[in-house]
C-alpha cells in the first residue's frame, strides 16, 4: 500500500513537460491532416440531414451507399466452393491474375504481350504499383532520375515519388481560366524536360481533373514523348470506370505500346471492380525479350521482399475469377459501363440544372466535357468553404468533387447550392 502511494506521488509530482522530455519522440513534429480525411471527419460529424459527401474517392450507388458488384460476389462464391489455402502467394502475385491483368491492360493483339515481353507483378492496387515503379526506376532506370508529373495530379504521387528515391517535377496540365487541357503548355514543357526523363501519365479519367487528352492529342503527346526520348510511366486506376469502354479507356496505353515504346504501367482494381479494401492492383514493364523479361523479374522480387514480401490473396483470385470466366467478364463489362453511365448521367444533369434551369453564371460545360470519377468545378476555395458551412456539402478546397457522392436524391440540392454559391447568396 505505502509502496503504490509512493509511486503515484512519484508520478503525479512530475510534470507533463518533463514527461514528455523524457521521451525518444518528444521532438517529432505533428504531421498536417490528410485534407481528403479532414472531409470526411467533418462529414461524419455534420449532423444535417441534407449534407452530402463529394471527398471521397469510392463509387456510390443511386442511394448513396457502398456497392459491392454482382460480379464480386460470384467469384466470392466459387471461390469458398474450391476451398483455397492460405498459404502466401509468389513474391509476384498469383500468376493467373497477373497474366489476365496484363491482357486486360495491353490488349490480346500486343506485340510485348505476343512475345512473352512483359514483366508483370501483382501490387497493393495502384499506390503500391506506383511505389514498386518509382523504386525499379530510381534503381535501375539509366538516364536521369526525375519524374515530370502533371499539374496537378493526384496528391499521393508528390510523396510516393519522392520516397521512391525520384526527384520530382511538373509539367503543365490544366488551364484554370478556361477549366480545360492546357495542352500548349503541355507540349512545351515536355519538350523542356531533359533527354531521359521519367514522365507520369494518367491513363483515362485524369484525377483530379476529370480532363484527358483526346485520341489525337495522345497521338502527339507519344511523338513529343518519342523525339525527347522520355520515360511513359502510365497510371491507370480506372479502366472502364472512365467511359464504360475497357479498350476505349486504354487507348494511350495500346497506343504508346504500339508506336514503339517500352512503358511502365500501374494498374488498379479497386474502382472498376470496386475491390476497394482487398488492395489489388499489378505493376509492369514491357521489355526486349524473354531473357530480359527474366532478369527484370528478378529484381522486381528484389524490391517486393523486403517491402510487403508477398500480396493478399483473396483480391486478386476475385478478380482472376472474374477476368478468367466469360460469362463473368461480360457480366463485369455491363457492370462497370453501368457504373460509368450513372456517373455520366450526373453530370449531364448538372450540366442542365445550372445552364437551362439556373441559369448560373459561367459556363459549365467542363461539367459534361470531363470524365471519370472527378470533376474540377471551378469553385474557389472561399466558396467550398461556404459550401461546407452553409451548405453542408464537402469538397476539397480546390473545388474538385467526386461525382460518385451525386444521385437523383441530391443533384438537384447541390446545382442550387452551387448556384447560391456563384451568386454570393450562400
Amino acid at each position: 500500500m505505502l509502496a503504490a502511494a509512493l509511486a503515484r506521488r512519484s508520478v503525479t509530482g512530475v510534470s507533463a513537460s518533463a514527461l514528455r522530455s523524457l521521451s525518444s519522440w518528444a521532438n517529432v513534429p505533428a504531421g498536417p491532416p490528410d485534407p481528403i480525411l479532414g472531409i470526411s471527419e467533418a462529414f461524419k460529424a455534420d449532423k444535417n440531414p441534407r449534407k452530402i459527401n463529394l471527398g471521397v474517392g469510392a463509387y456510390r450507388d443511386e442511394h448513396g451507399k457502398p456497392y459491392v458488384l454482382q460480379t464480386v460476389k460470384k467469384a466470392e462464391e466459387a471461390i469458398r466452393d474450391q476451398i483455397p489455402d492460405k498459404e502466401y502467394l509468389p513474391i509476384t502475385g498469383l500468376p493467373e491474375f497477373t497474366a489476365r491483368a496484363a491482357l486486360l491492360a495491353y490488349g490480346a493483339d500486343s506485340d510485348p504481350l505476343t512475345r512473352g515481353a512483359i514483366s508483370v507483378t501483382q501490387s497493393i492496387s495502384g499506390t503500391g504499383a506506383l511505389r514498386i515503379g518509382g523504386a525499379f526506376l530510381a534503381r535501375h532506370y539509366p538516364h536521369a532520375k526525375a519524374i515530370y508529373l502533371p499539374t496537378p495530379t493526384w496528391g499521393n504521387h508528390i510523396p510516393l515519388f519522392r520516397d521512391s528515391g525520384l526527384e520530382v517535377r511538373s509539367y503543365r496540365y490544366f488551364d484554370k481560366e478556361n477549366v480545360s487541357l492546357d495542352f500548349e503548355g503541355l507540349k512545351s514543357d515536355l519538350l523542356s524536360a531533359p533527354e531521359g526523363s521519367v514522365v507520369l501519365l494518367h491513363a483515362c479519367a485524369h484525377n483530379p481533373t476529370g480532363i484527358d487528352p483526346t485520341p489525337e492529342q495522345w497521338a502527339i503527346i507519344s511523338d513529343v514523348v518519342k523525339e525527347k526520348k522520355l520515360f511513359p510511366f502510365f497510371d491507370m486506376a480506372y479502366q472502364g470506370f472512365a467511359s464504360g469502354d475497357i479498350a476505349r479507356d486504354a487507348f494511350a496505353v495500346r497506343h504508346f505500346v504500339a508506336q514503339g515504346h517500352q512503358v511502365a504501367l500501374a494498374q488498379s482494381f479497386a474502382k472498376n471492380m470496386g475491390l476497394y479494401g482487398e488492395r489489388t492492383g499489378a505493376f509492369s514493364l514491357t521489355v526486349a525479350d524473354p531473357e530480359e523479361k527474366a532478369r527484370v523479374d528478378s529484381q522486381l522480387k528484389i524490391i517486393i521482399r523486403p517491402m510487403y514480401s508477398n500480396p493478399p490473396a483473396h483480391g486478386a483470385r476475385i478478380a482472376s475469377t472474374i477476368l478468367g470466366d466469360t460469362a463473368l467478364y461480360s457480366q463485369w463489362e455491363s457492370e462497370v459501363k453501368g457504373m460509368a453511365e450513372r456517373i455520366i448521367t450526373m453530370r449531364e444533369k448538372i450540366y442542365s440544372l445550372l445552364t437551362h434551369d439556373l441559369k448560373t453564371p459561367g459556363e459549365w460545360g467542363h461539367i459534361k466535357s470531363q470524365i471519370g470519377m472527378f470533376s474540377f468545378t471551378g469553385l474557389k476555395p472561399d466558396q467550398t468553404k461556404a459550401m461546407a458551412e452553409k451548405a453542408h456539402i464537402y469538397m476539397t478546397a480546390d473545388g474538385r468533387i467526386s461525382m460518385a457522392g451525386l444521385n437523383a436524391g441530391n443533384v438537384q440540392y447541390f446545382a442550387e447550392s452551387v448556384d447560391a454559391v456563384v451568386r454570393g447568396k450562400l
